[in-house]
């Protein structure tokens, strides 16, 4: 089943490449030099450091879906960004328990222990010293909840992309943003 456009729609931008590739398939090649290098960072970052082939291989498999269903693309929206990311975490979807006891052992981490109380306390508030505590935060949300939070917060997606990326309303987007928010909140101990 294709994506049908109105004749007299103005196809443009990565649309427009995707539409080409279908009579070239070579044209497909713009939109990985276009997107591959944010795709694997984000990729890169969800996986974690250890895993480089493995953010590889997900990158490799996120463009080869995209050229098989390129064919189903909705041509009607000329950034293909969201579609490409939404491919991509389905893929790290089957990745997520090793994503899982990755950010439990990060939560694991102690806390250094002998410093002086003022070097504890501007540790405190440091980036470094809330990791194990957002690591544990990230570890407890649920799949669906972390994927459209490090959509936002990692990728920089809209709420509209991230609602498109993942293929669900953008009221689920807002309701699900302000609990995982919170929860996260609770997590690093900042109730309000």
């Amino acid at each position: 089943m294709s994506a049908t456009i109105p004749a007299a729609a103005q196809v443009t931008g990565d649309a427009l490449i995707i539409q080409e590739s279908l009579a070239d398939p070579e044209r497909f090649a713009g939109l990985f030099d276009r997107y591959a290098d944010e795709i694997h960072r984000y990729v890169s970052r969800r996986l974690g450091p250890e895993s480089v082939s493995a953010a590889d291989d997900v990158t490799a498999e996120t463009f080869l879906a995209a050229f098989r269903k390129r064919a189903r693309y909705d041509r009607s929206r000329p950034d293909a960004r969201p579609w490409l990311y939404g491919m991509a975490a389905n893929l790290i979807a089957k990745h997520h328990r090793g994503e899982v006891r990755r950010l439990r052992a990060l939560a694991r981490l102690a806390e250094p222990d002998g410093d002086s109380f003022e070097q504890r306390s501007v540790e405190r508030v440091s980036a470094r010293d809330l990791r194990p505590r957002l690591a544990a935060g990230l570890a407890a949300l649920s799949r669906k909840e972390r994927e459209l939070f490090l959509l936002v917060a990692w990728a920089d997606l809209t709420y509209e992309q991230a609602s498109e990326a993942l293929g669900i309303p953008m009221g689920t987007v807002r309701s699900r943003l302000s609990r995982t928010r919170a929860k996260i909140r609770r997590v690093l101990g900042e109730e309000s």
